[in-house]
């Protein structure tokens, strides 16, 4: 079975045991390629209520989850919401990582240390990596495993504990604003004007399915984006289309863009 049937037949399976058991069920965590293919499977089961929840709104890495009927949920937020006011049903723990090594931690020296523990990749959600430490989000029943055996990243110990998930410490990117003109809102001029790219490429990069747009995977070039809307393009980066303006005198569409550094 390939990669792509086997998370299917998960999500399958944690629906059936919601359905029959009258429980939270989820995922573990999935990238923004598995989440697409969860997507079109919540569209094919209008009757679940299934959402995608990472710990915080903005997280790439996140579960599928399915709720029974008795949680009154219609959205995300909402889900969220229902988490902090009942934290014993919260799937995901959020473990925060200090240490107090000379050298600066990156996300790589985290998730190697993690992995190399034997704890799979679908145990780990986002990294949040600042200067002191880390907020690691983790599948709940991973989470007493971690905190006994988990000490070092690479040279450097560590001192962990476990935070409330609204506490949750998002870093502060670099946000460099770009102006420019395209012309048309298609996602393969949009992503070649983000990513300095030309609109060849763009469009075979989002045929290769490496392009995300608000954590789906797109692969038609000519879908058109709108304001506000999340691109990702795999290996370069994250980009918000901030704003949409008027045209120029040859038709050209001025779009303001927030690129993620």
């Amino acid at each position: 079975m390939n990669e792509d049937k086997l998370i299917v037949a998960i999500a399958e399976d944690k629906i059936m045991q919601c359905q029959e058991n009258y429980m939270i069920t989820n995922t573990g965590f999935l990238d923004m390629r598995q989440q697409t293919l969860c997507r079109k499977l919540l569209r094919n089961n209008a009757e679940v209520k299934g959402f995608f929840y990472g710990g915080y709104p903005d997280a790439e890495r996140r579960i599928t989850i399915f709720i029974p009927e008795y949680i009154e949920a219609e959205t995300e937020e909402d889900l969220h919401e229902y988490f902090l006011k009942n934290k014993e049903d919260n799937p995901l723990t959020l473990i925060r990582a200090k240490h107090n090594g000379y050298k600066d931690l990156s996300h790589r020296d985290y998730l190697g240390s993690l992995t190399a523990m034997g704890i799979k990749r679908e145990a780990i959600g986002d990294i949040l990596v600042d200067k002191e430490g880390a907020d690691v989000l983790v599948l709940r029943e991973m989470a007493e495993f971690i905190l006994i055996n988990y000490g070092k990243a690479g040279r450097t110990y560590l001192e962990l504990t476990v935070a409330d998930i609204e506490h949750i410490a998002i870093p502060e990117g670099r946000v460099v604003e770009k102006s420019d003109t395209v012309a048309s809102l298609r996602l393969d001029n949009v992503v070649a004007s983000a990513f300095g790219t030309s609109r060849s490429n763009a469009a075979e990069a989002i045929k290769g399915g490496i392009v995300f747009v608000n954590n789906l995977q797109v692969e038609k070039p000519e879908k058109l984006v709108n304001q506000g809307d999340k691109l990702v393009l795999r290996g370069k980066g994250k980009v918000i289309l901030k704003e949409i303006g008027g045209s120029t005198r040859k038709d050209r569409i001025f779009i303001t863009l927030m690129i993620m550094k």
